[in-house]
């Protein structure tokens, strides 16, 4: 049977040597600046997210609204939920959340849209959510044991963007296919 990873003198030294470092030690695995990197498109998608359904909840209207309003909300305070969580891992690993405005639709894996349609709202809506959970998967898949905490975040994000896709295809299936808005 092998040793134990490290004896526990080398622990501390290490430690003490590269205390400012925080939480990334030498047993971190993955690509530090990559990583980063991706948390802040992931944090740039977050925001763009909760901007979105915030619009939808502010705008949507019709015979179907109240519900489908009440659900754009809710979703974007777990959006915003998500960008913070993101932006303190950013933190925790040395790095600066990028909040720049000017960029954010670029670096963000999904989109904006702008509709004034409910149905056309819950849609894009979902297809942002697929988006997302397809990224956080790679991403997840890519992270593996190299950062197993961020993996988490991925993996917890990954989790709640899912019970968002299929509280929009619940929406989708209880509105009539040629309602309009007025």
């Amino acid at each position: 049977m092998a040793d134990f990873l490290t004896d526990i003198t080398t622990h501390r030294e290490r430690a003490r040597r590269e205390i400012e470092k925080g939480p990334v030690t030498e047993a971190y695995g993955a690509d530090l600046e990559r990583v980063l990197q991706v948390l802040n498109e992931a944090l740039a998608t977050e925001i763009v997210c909760t901007l979105r359904y915030k619009r939808h909840y502010y705008t949507a209207s019709g015979l179907y609204s109240e519900p489908v309003a009440a659900e754009f909300l809710e979703h974007a305070t777990q959006e915003q939920q998500h960008a913070d969580k993101v932006a303190q891992r950013i933190v925790q690993l040395g790095g600066k959340p990028d909040f720049n405005p000017e960029t954010l639709t670029q670096r963000a894996h999904a989109g904006y849209d702008a509709s004034d349609d409910l149905l056309e709202m819950i849609k894009e809506d979902l297809v942002a959510e697929r988006v997302a959970i397809a990224s956080y998967t790679e991403i997840a898949k890519w992270l593996g044991d190299g950062d197993p905490t961020t993996r988490r975040v991925f993996e917890d994000l990954l989790a709640q963007e899912e019970e968002h896709a299929d509280d929009l295809r619940g929406l989708l299936e209880r509105i009539p296919q040629d309602m309009k808005t007025d």
